[in-house]
This record gives C-alpha cells, structure tokens and sequence, in this order.
C-alpha cells in the first residue's frame, strides 16, 4: 500500500492475466519451434534463419510483457495480502531482467551472423537459447502462481 511507509502495493488481475497468458498464440508457437530446434545441434547453414526467429521471439515477449504490465497488474490496490503483493512485485520486476537478457542474445547472435562466425554461432546459440527458455518458463510459472494465489485471495483465501 502506498501508506505511511511509502511503498507501492501491487497485485494482479487474474481474469486479464490469464487471458493474456492463454491469447497470445504466436510467443507460444515461437517458443515451441525453438525449442524443438535446439533440442539437436545447430548446423552453422541454419543460423542465419535461427536468429530471425529469435529476433521475432523478443518482439513477441517485448509485446507479452507490456500487455501483462497494463492489464496484468494493478498499483496500490485497496486491499491485497502482503504475501500477494510482495510476490507479485518481485515477478513483475523480472520482466525487464528477462527482455535484457533475450535481446542481449539476439544482438550478440546477430553480430556474429554479420562476422560470417557462424562455426561459433551454431555451438554458442543452443545452449544460450536453453537458459533464457529456462529463466522464462520459471518466471511463466511464477506467475501462474500468482494467479492461482490471487483467485484464491478473491474467494476468501488466505493468498
């Protein structure tokens, strides 16, 4: 609460939080095919194709998240429970982390394309791809606790 200590509260909208998780088809996709793609070796020939599609995949979680911050979460609400709001806080401040992290990969992938280091690129993009998927399916599933937690909190839980 923005009260006498000065602190903001935030929490979440369940239902547009939800919707927003479950609307967003083409992330999903992209994720998937990703994925898939990087379960095997990279062949250096296919790099170029691989970065585009990563380049696409952080315009699709740049839009994810900004659709998340201004229907997702509200500011200062009337009433949330400290547990709710101080998690809600921390998954919410992942967002930026997790954008910075993706586009710092398609740069330095995208570089290395233009550098014609594509040897490098093939051995160095897989695994890099794996720990943002890692990261980003455990923020994911962060806030789909906070969505369980704030319905919970709705009908009269303890959240």
């Amino acid at each position: 609460m923005a009260g006498l200590s000065g602190t903001r509260t935030v929490t979440v909208n369940a239902a547009f939080f939800q919707e927003i998780k479950e609307v967003n088809e083409e992330l999903w996709r992209l994720l998937e095919m990703l994925r898939r793609r990087f379960e095997r070796p990279v062949a250096p020939g296919h790099c170029r194709h691989l970065v585009e599609l990563l380049s696409e995949l952080l315009d699709q979680v740049a839009l994810h998240f900004a659709l998340e911050e201004a229907y997702g979460y509200f500011e200062d609400p009337a009433f949330v429970p400290p547990s709710v709001g101080e998690a809600a806080e921390r998954v919410r401040e992942e967002h930026r982390a997790l954008y910075v992290r993706l586009r710092d990969l398609v740069e330095r992938a995208e570089e290395m394309v233009y550098d014609l280091r594509h040897a490098d690129l093939a051995s160095w993009l897989g695994p890099q791809f794996r720990k943002f998927d890692a990261a980003f399916r455990d923020h994911e599933s962060r806030e789909n606790e906070l969505i369980m937690d704030a319905i919970e909190s709705d009908l009269g839980g303890e959240g």
